[in-house]
């Protein structure tokens, strides 16, 4: 079964940095779409950052400025960087790629942001 695995998550200050990294089989990673969605209790997932295998992004709205997503396609891993980070920002974070006829999914992982 494809998997993306997350990883990084955690409890952090408000103001504080956290790394965000997914690992994805080659199979799915190459020449794909990379994402990150985060969803917050009672919410509806959202996009956070999307990269495509040539580098371009793109962010949700609420990023301003404060996240940087990124891949290393000899790794087939994607990173999203964030800082400033504010209580709002407290959902657990999804690895995402879109994939012939469905969607792979990681299985979340959770960032806390303390005010």
């Amino acid at each position: 079964q494809v998997q993306l695995v997350e990883s990084g998550g955690g409890l952090v200050q408000a103001g504080g940095s956290l790394t965000l990294s997914c690992a994805a089989p080659a199979s799915i990673f190459s020449d794909n779409i990379m994402g990150w969605y985060r969803q917050a209790p009672g919410k509806q997932r959202e996009l956070v950052a999307i990269i495509t295998s040539a580098g371009t992004t793109n962010f949700g709205n609420f990023v301003k400025g404060r996240f940087t997503i990124s891949r290393d396609n000899a790794k087939n891993m994607v990173y999203l960087q964030m800082n400033s980070l504010e209580p709002d920002d407290t959902a657990t974070y999804y690895c995402h790629a879109p994939g012939p006829g469905r969607d792979y999914w990681g299985q979340g992982t959770q960032v806390t942001v303390s005010s």
